[in-house]
């Protein structure tokens, strides 16, 4: 593999140069002001480690972000994906952990369950789909882990479940905006993908906001 192979899979996108994505671009300062704001609620709040490291994740998908859609090449992309793909696994880890109390064989099992259902689901999906989308087949799993908590927080009466929710029908929507990105080039030039960064970094400060409200207390004085 290339490392420094172009990648050009966006509809602004319309030669090789660093900044031939501007909107793509800067709109990745909507992760980085979600993180940042959710950050300062944290420590105002005296939010433990955990989850101050969970905002800086937020930041971090911005910057990952921007470097794929100012690069746009191979290395970028892996810069782009790490973080996100990342940011899901901890927090699905502590959600299981903290949200519902499951230690750490349990949540191994849950795991274990969830990643054996998403295999057999993506296994599922019709051949072609994927370019028919624009690729964001690969966010399916996101989509199925939205649908389990949902579904867990509703019937535990956890704390934070229509932000739960909310969250999961902002990315369903912002996953729309990501899948008709080229197919709507020909009648929208920036295309549609700016949005899929302002929808998911909203989404993000939702689940963040979830994530405060299971903070841990306060050592006692």
């Amino acid at each position: 593999m290339h490392w420094m192979q172009a990648v050009d899979i966006y509809c602004e996108r319309t030669g090789p140069g660093f900044w031939a994505e501007p909107v793509n671009a800067f709109s990745n300062a909507a992760f980085v002001l979600a993180g940042l704001v959710a950050l300062h609620r944290a420590r105002s709040d005296g939010a433990d480690i955990w989850i101050r490291i969970l905002c800086l994740w937020v930041a971090a998908i911005g910057v990952g972000s921007f470097l794929f859609h100012t690069f746009a090449n191979r290395w970028s992309a892996l810069a782009d994906v790490l973080p996100i793909w990342s940011f899901v696994a901890v927090y699905v880890v502590f959600t299981l952990r903290r949200t519902f109390a499951l230690g750490w064989p349990a949540t191994g099992g849950v795991l274990a369950i969830g990643l054996a259902a998403i295999a057999l689901v993506m296994r599922l999906l019709p051949d072609g789909i994927g370019e028919r989308t624009n690729q964001s087949t690969q966010y399916l799993p996101a989509v199925l882990i939205f649908v389990a908590f949902a579904a867990a927080f509703a019937w535990s009466g956890r704390p934070g479940a229509r932000l739960i929710v909310s969250a999961g029908l902002v990315f369903a929507l912002s996953l729309f905006f990501r899948s008709v990105d080229l197919a709507a080039c020909a009648h929208l030039p920036l295309g549609t993908h700016f949005l899929w960064h302002l929808l998911n970094a909203t989404m993000l400060g939702l689940l963040l906001a979830v994530a405060l409200r299971h903070r841990l207390p306060p050592p006692a004085a």
